[in-house]
């Protein structure tokens, strides 16, 4: 276990001792989210090569070393991390780059990348002796807290848009959360539940706020250090919403670079819906501050107007000279079942936004030949599937006569 040595703010930069209820800097308010620092020199003894070599645990709690949980019963009892890393030979050839991997975090057990924050915020709730733990979500934070809250006997209370897909709202309910339809967009839940958390004193888990949740979202840029060897990809490619998985791969990889078992942190783009891009214009605009605009993209997890960890999300761009981008709806469609038949990686709308944007960067021709890239699909197709069907045809429809198949069959050119 790692206790946690400081919390820096990714604004003002100043450092605070850890505290139970302290989720943002004092001074900068909301938008002063913090980064989570540990005694390095220590964790460097503990997680070194070779003891992971020799780790049988096969989860994201194999990096227990800079993970901030402090008591083993804490860990909640669901298996998360660890997921694939396909390297695919076809995609690599098809955009004219040396390598392409593909990290499937919709194999964590509810779907999503989403796990890991929430597996880590439950377990925070435990070291805190706490009763409840509260977030607001477009889909998978919300269904990913509900399934770690119910396996360690929290009560879960979950925000959510009126709008978000029956498939995540289901989730939520099997797992007996208490799901709140909010009318209106994200924003107006996210700000539902902050005022909600705070009147009732329920465990905050949103990612944006709370700055242990970025701690697991990191373990995914862990894995595929070690799962490629560690030697780590050139360039990174994925989806942006709040900003907190960005920024959590930013550090992971520089957490690496502290820990000595990497010597450089791979550049990382950052993939935004057109209709949802605030981080995109401050980075285009060279600006220190994001503004906040209404969202509309059929990526329901990534459509977020007003990004609360977006200090964290520009920080990790440009510390890692990285770059951010943008993609049409019609892209993110067409990608889904590119990448599927590619690579058997099923991925929601949001899940494919990297792969949207990592195929625009190759066909403009900004990546290098050399190029070793990695692209993270954040969340399972199965979340969303009316918008997989906005990406794809027909089914066939025949009587049940091999003479109508036949037809059938020749109308489509299969036969």
């Amino acid at each position: 276990m790692a206790k946690p040595q400081l919390l820096k703010c990714a604004i003002c930069g100043k450092e605070y001792k850890p505290e139970e209820n302290l989720y943002t800097c004092p001074d900068c308010g909301l938008d002063g989210t913090f980064h989570v620092l540990y005694d390095y020199e220590k964790a460097a003894k503990e997680m070194t090569k070779e003891s992971l070599r020799k780790n049988g645990d096969f989860s994201l709690w194999r990096y227990k070393a800079v993970l901030p949980i402090e008591k083993e019963e804490s860990i909640p009892h669901l298996a998360v991390g660890w997921t694939p890393l396909y390297r695919s030979k076809k995609l690599a050839e098809s955009y004219g780059v040396k390598e392409v991997y593909v990290k499937d975090d919709g194999r964590n057990p509810t779907g999503s990348l989403k796990d890991r924050a929430s597996a880590v915020g439950v377990a925070k709730a435990m070291d805190y002796g706490r009763k409840a733990i509260a977030c607001a979500s477009t889909g998978n934070a919300a269904s990913s807290l509900s399934g770690f809250a119910a396996v360690s006997g929290l009560k879960s209370i979950i925000f959510v848009p009126e709008s978000a897909p029956v498939a995540k709202i289901t989730q939520l309910l099997v797992y007996g959360a208490h799901v709140v339809l909010v009318k209106g967009t994200y924003e107006k839940a996210f700000d539902l539940a902050t005022a909600a958390i705070e009147r009732w004193g329920w465990y905050n888990r949103n990612c944006a706020i709370n700055p242990y949740l970025v701690e697991g979202k990191k373990t995914c840029a862990i894995e595929i250090a070690e799962q490629l060897d560690w030697n780590v990809p050139d360039f990174v490619f994925v989806s942006v919403g709040d900003g907190c998985i960005i920024s959590g791969l930013y550090k992971g990889f520089s957490d690496l670079v502290k820990l000595g078992l990497t010597d450089r942190v791979p550049h990382i783009v950052g993939v935004q819906a057109e209709g949802a891009s605030p981080i995109y214009k401050a980075f285009r605009e060279g600006s220190s501050r994001v503004k906040f605009s209404p969202a509309s993209t059929v990526a329901d997890s990534i459509s977020v107007g007003a990004p609360r960890n977006w200090a964290k999300a520009l920080n990790a761009v440009r510390q890692s000279n990285g770059e951010m981008m943008t993609v049409k709806d019609e892209e993110i469609l067409s990608a889904i079942p590119e990448l599927a038949r590619a690579t058997g990686v099923f991925g929601e709308p949001a899940g494919v936004t990297a792969f949207a944007g990592f195929r625009k960067a190759a066909r403009e021709g900004k990546l290098p030949q050399d190029a070793r890239i990695a692209l993270i699909v954040t969340g399972n197709g199965l979340k969303d599937i009316e918008g997989a069907r906005k990406a794809v045809g027909q089914p066939i429809v025949t009587e049940a006569r091999l003479e109508s198949l036949e037809q059938a069959l020749r109308e489509r050119n299969v036969i």
